[in-house]
């Protein structure tokens, strides 16, 4: 908790002081514009990560202009777009620092300048003149904005050169920044522009590393590029798991992280980094090094995966892949047939160390299938439930590692899309996840049928544990319409759907959705992406309907699919519920479902709350908080009023003794059933729609803020329990809420992203607004 609001210098201090001063390697000398060692960079820098950086970030960055660096200032905007789901060939990648190095190279690649040019002082660069139409044109205050601006996620956009920009802001006279919300203070404002007037200097003064963590840099790195083929196919596995990751050491500054990447130069010189699409692409014929790179970009909570390392990691790793005895005569080849298939290529390692690697972080690798590039927009994460709980077979359970010939004999069942890719618009697209996957079924229902447990059926030791020390082991997801989050233990109340996972189950979902997924693929790669994936979905349901009661399996199943076409898909698909495989567990009640998963939380030995004190709890265990007990009347409530609240809302409560408090408010969207890609509309079921209430912030992509005090609290909760019509709602809205156009809309994301930091200082990034909502009196609710 946190007392009061900081002005806007104190927030600035406080950023620099938390995140260090912003300076970056010089690293476009071919570029016209000069990078002058400029102390007020820092203090521009922190005005644009907190306007700019909210909407400008990532692959949906608009017009991909990515302001998290000096890189991608001078790299500038495009009128590209990366998310395209229509087009039939791959497009050329545009990573930053990856795919070009100098503005010449982005230039070639299509990419237009944002800045002034020196050489034309009296011409003002696009983010000055987007600025003063901003200035000359402001939203209304605290009201709806105009039908004419749009903000929906795949609205058509113009991205102007400076020779357009002219026309452009005639034709869109409300399209200045920041866009469509409220406006800059002045002293921003004058800041913003007095940079960019001065000809837009970046800082480029190199970054310092400690000694202590320069020398486990040169450890890991002489632990990565080890000659020995061992240790080489098992850092070729590390690194096909953790490109995504931001590295960590123990102990060190929480600002601080790396990358993983694969280098043409060896430890000791500049790294100069491989540009392949995929991981597990041919890093060509010539030696390459694995590297560790110092992340230099603004920290953004939806791309920001932290991985842990230091010397108790390099241990594990010993520990895991190098100590066991296992041989190998040549190294597995590169590509997409290899790297299609994991379990082919790395054959040679223990499975069990494979997925005991899985295991130890799960949350991480969990998060890596929401947080990297897949998951934008609602077809990439429909193939989910709004909210279920996941576990985990215990290795010792799973017969892909019981049993050494498991994988050997099945690992042709399991190739991933990506193995099959051709040049053809819809390339594998026409029955390769589904003719697979069924053989794999067969296959593994033909293996289990032949193994012990098919006579004793999986009890709660099957399920992993965590060894008695690892909170990795349970994990709810949620989804939000178009994105997706992940925390770990169970939470909310028990959920519609549960998830088991296996060591088959767990790698394939990570090589289809991030290490064989490609954001710049064709139409092809992201079908049979979102195809296989769905595939995944319901064999982690049936592994979870194993240890249920067989009498009531099968109308468990039902109540996931309803409705004939949903039928239908199952039958396609050769889904059977197998009432034959027996369960271990004798249960005690007629609820099997919530006996098992809240049996599992009682396992832990404290390593999660075997309840939910504010949506599920019973009498003594509830919160004795005062805000959680008055959000209690919201939580886990069913009724006409959820419906109409957004994804995900953040609720900030003014304590009366001066302090706030943060929750998050989960609007857990009911459906018939997730089994098709298109018309979500037609499955929803929003009279079985709830709420889930957590103390903090989830996900990173907030819909909409909710500002009360703590005497205000329950008539908040009836201002929401009445809402019957859109209007109702709007009369919310007006009372408790704060819109885009509100003048404490900044101010109050400023709060938010500063508790975020004290609260969580590692794992914290700055929140993408994009999808913050405007509610107006047209919307439709569901």
């Amino acid at each position: 908790m946190r007392k009061g609001l900081l002005p806007l210098q104190a927030v600035m201090v406080m950023a620099v002081s938390i995140t260090g001063v912003f300076t970056f390697e010089a690293w476009a000398q071919e570029t016209a514009t000069p990078v002058a060692q400029d102390q007020n960079w820092a203090d521009v820098k922190t005005i644009m990560d907190r306007r700019c950086v909210v909407c400008h970030s990532c692959y949906d960055a608009p017009c991909q202009l990515k302001l998290t660096s000096p890189e991608g200032v001078l790299r500038g905007a495009s009128k590209q777009a990366v998310y395209h789901t229509e087009r039939l060939t791959d497009a050329q990648p545009t990573r930053l620092g990856i795919d070009a190095q100098t503005v010449p190279e982005w230039r070639a690649l299509g990419f237009h300048t944002v800045t002034s040019d020196p050489e034309q002082a009296d011409t003002p660069g696009l983010l000055e003149r987007y600025l003063e139409l901003g200035r000359e044109k402001p939203m209304p205050e605290n009201a709806p904005l105009p039908d004419a601006l749009g903000l929906a996620l795949d609205r058509p956009l113009v991205c102007p050169t400076s020779d357009e920009f002219d026309q452009f802001s005639r034709d869109h006279a409300l399209a200045g920044m920041p866009y469509g919300t409220a406006p800059l203070a002045d002293t921003e404002y004058q800041a913003l522009m007095t940079w960019s007037r001065s000809g837009a200097p970046l800082l480029s003064v190199p970054i310092g590393i400690p000694a202590e963590v320069q020398d486990q840099i040169s450890q890991w790195e002489a632990f990565l590029n080890s000659n020995d083929p061992r240790s080489q196919l098992m850092s070729r596995y590390l690194y096909e798991h953790l490109f995504l990751a931001r590295l960590h050491f123990q102990g060190d500054a929480p600002r601080r992280f790396f990358q993983l990447v694969r280098s043409t130069t060896a430890p000791g010189e500049a790294v100069d980094i491989i540009a392949s699409r995929r991981p597990f692409d041919d890093p060509g014929a010539d030696a390459f090094y694995y590297r560790l790179q110092q992340s230099t970009e603004t920290i953004v909570h939806k791309e920001h995966l932290v991985y842990s390392i230091g010397p108790d990691r390099m241990a594990r790793y010993r520990q895991l892949f190098l100590d066991p005895e296992w041989t190998l005569a040549e190294l597995p080849a590169y590509g997409d047939a290899e790297g299609g298939n994991p379990f082919s290529t790395f054959m040679k390692m223990p499975a069990k160390s494979r997925y005991q690697f899985l295991l130890d972080d799960a949350l991480f690798f969990v998060r890596s299938f929401i947080r990297g590039p897949v998951c934008h927009g609602e077809t990439a994460v429909d193939v989910i439930e709004d909210r279920f709980w996941v576990s985990f077979l215990d290795p010792d359970a799973d017969l892909s590692i019981a049993d050494p010939s498991f994988l050997k004999d099945g690992a042709a069942y399991l190739e991933l899309p990506v193995s099959e890719a051709d040049a053809g618009a819809l390339g594998a697209l026409p029955g390769f996840s589904h003719r697979n996957q069924v053989r794999y079924l067969e296959f593994r229902d033909a293996r289990y049928k032949d193994a012990p447990i098919y006579q004793t059926g999986f009890d709660y030791g099957s399920i992993w544990d965590g060894d008695g020390t690892n909170p990795n082991a349970l994990i709810t997801v949620f989804r939000h319409f178009d994105n997706a989050s992940a925390m770990t233990g169970f939470h909310g109340d028990i959920p519609e759907t549960a998830w088991v996972l296996d060591f088959p189950i767990f790698e394939r979902i990570n090589y289809d959705l991030v290490a064989g997924y490609d954001v710049f693929g064709r139409v092809e790669h992201q079908l049979t992406t979102r195809l296989y994936m769905d595939e995944l979905r319901m064999e982690s349901e049936d592994t979870f309907l194993f240890f249920m009661p067989k009498d009531v399996r099968s109308q468990m199943h039902k109540s996931w699919y309803q409705g004939t076409l949903a039928e239908w898909h199952t039958y396609w698909h050769r889904r059977h519920v197998d009432g034959n495989f027996p369960t271990g567990i004798t249960f005690e009640t007629s609820s099997p479902k919530q006996e098992f998963l809240l049996t599992l939380l009682e396992r832990g030995n404290g390593l999660w709350a075997t309840n939910d004190p504010i949506n599920r709890c019973t009498e003594g265990e509830c919160s004795k908080d005062y805000s959680e007990i008055a959000l209690r009347e919201l939580a886990d409530q069913t009724g006409d009023w959820v419906k109409y609240l957004p994804d995900l809302s953040v609720l900030v409560v003014e304590n009366n003794g001066g302090t706030t408090e943060l929750f998050t408010l989960v609007h857990d969207k009911a459906h018939f059933n997730v089994a098709f890609l298109f018309d979500e509309i037609a499955r929803r079921n929003p009279e079985a729609d709830e709420v889930t209430i957590l103390p903090g912030l989830i996900g990173s992509y907030p819909n909409f803020y909710f500002h009360v005090g703590q005497n205000q609290l329950a008539g908040f909760n009836t201002a929401l329990k009445s809402i019957r019509s859109q209007s109702d709602y709007l009369a919310a809205v007006a009372q408790y809420g704060v819109r885009r156009t509100s003048p404490d809309f900044w101010v109050l994301s400023d709060l938010i992203y500063e508790m975020f930091l004290e609260q969580k200082p590692i794992q914290a990034g700055v929140f993408d607004l994009n999808r913050y909502k405007d509610p107006k009196p047209n919307d439709d609710p569901t």
